[in-house]
């Protein structure tokens, strides 16, 4: 397949089922159960990917995406759609892959997180908007992505149980990631755009940390957590500008180019790291802090191929990491720095299949 899925493209805007005994607390659902285990597979390294070695396959069919490690490194979160008309719901798995369990269930769910005690999980979910799917935005007012103001930012057991909501506030809540002290970071349109934003990990002192206008979203921690790495567009008045706020009002967004930013905790020392000028996203520290992995269609012209590259924090030193010719990206490193997770449609056997890779690093 060359061209990314339509949920890969999607998945950009957004951070992206099983059987389940259904809970329900203050009007909330969350599901706690478990689906069958695949056993990992080893696979080959791509010709030039000499920083992987070791790569394994973790799922197997459908689409999964977005896995990230729980802070003691033994657990993955990750979403996943599992068929025709259903939405992504959210599970988590050993880091080889085994003992899958499910633990969200109805509406729209993204971008999971565990707490750094391991005992729970933060995700966003389309549940107050009702347990139905919601509905993808036809295609009259040209490509455009939803950002669904039913989006809520909850907080859950790590078996599912005892959802409660975080962000209560009208307007799309996602996104969300974790320091090692709890503190949680995240992207909101409550002020009616989109803006990076922090909050303790009971939902209160909610911060505002980014003012421009412009998709800035996907914030990550750096690991000693005083900074914060995302991606982003600062818009200009003009045609673009108009557009953009015109379609945030009805909840879409036209996906143009992105790029990589950093800045300190408290939204100060504002800096471009990356100036190529294509759909770059899903950055996320090295172990030491000095450079940034993330993924990247620079490599492709038509925009159809994303790979993960490096670089530095001062914005020099690119290097590509992956040499897939279709879909690469939403890496993130171990806590021990020896491992590296991210999501690829390599060796897809349907068109669409993405699966979760894990990869030893050099």
């Amino acid at each position: 397949m060359r061209t990314p899925s339509v949920r890969i493209l999607r998945l950009l805007a957004a951070c992206a089922a099983g059987a389940a005994v259904i809970v329900s607390v203050s009007g909330v659902s969350g599901v706690s159960g478990q689906t069958p285990a695949a056993t990992a597979r080893s696979v080959a390294p791509l010709k030039g990917e000499t920083r992987l070695s070791n790569v394994r396959q973790l799922t197997f069919g459908g689409e999964n995406a977005e896995a990230y490690f729980s802070f003691d490194g033994s657990r993955l979160a990750f979403q996943a759609s599992k068929g025709a008309g259903t939405c992504d719901q959210i599970y988590t798995m050993k880091v080889d892959g085994s003992d899958v369990r499910s633990i969200s269930d109805g509406g729209r769910t993204t971008c999971s997180y565990y707490t750094p005690d391991g005992k729970s999980v933060v995700y966003a979910s389309t549940f107050k908007g009702g347990r139905a799917c919601p509905p993808v935005p036809s295609f009259d007012q040209g490509y455009v992505w939803p950002i669904y103001d039913t989006y809520d930012i909850y907080v859950a057991n790590a078996d599912g149980s005892n959802i409660r909501p975080l962000t209560t506030t009208p307007g799309y809540d996602a996104e969300a990631t974790i320091r090692k002290d709890g503190r949680i970071v995240f992207t909101s349109v409550r002020d009616g755009d989109m803006e990076i934003y922090s909050m303790n990990a009971d939902g209160s002192d909610v911060r505002r940390l980014t003012h421009r206008e412009g998709p800035d979203g996907g914030p990550f921690f750096s690991p000693d957590g005083k900074r914060i790495v995302f991606r982003g567009r600062p818009l200009q008045a003009g045609p673009e500008l108009d557009d953009y706020r015109a379609l945030l009002k009805k909840g879409l967004w036209r996906p143009t180019s992105l790029e990589i930013f950093v800045m300190n905790d408290d939204g100060a020392d504002l800096r471009q790291v990356t100036k190529l000028k294509a759909a770059s996203f899903a950055p996320f520290f090295t172990p030491d802090g000095k450079q940034i992995i993330f993924s990247t269609n620079v490599g492709d012209p038509k925009g159809r191929n994303f790979d993960l590259y490096l670089i530095n924090v001062d914005g020099t030193g690119l290097e590509r990491v992956t040499f897939n010719d279709t879909f690469d990206g939403f890496p993130m490193f171990s806590p021990d720095g020896k491992s590296l997770v991210f999501a690829s449609n390599r060796y897809a056997k349907t068109e669409g299949e993405t699966n979760v890779f894990m990869a030893d690093w050099k």
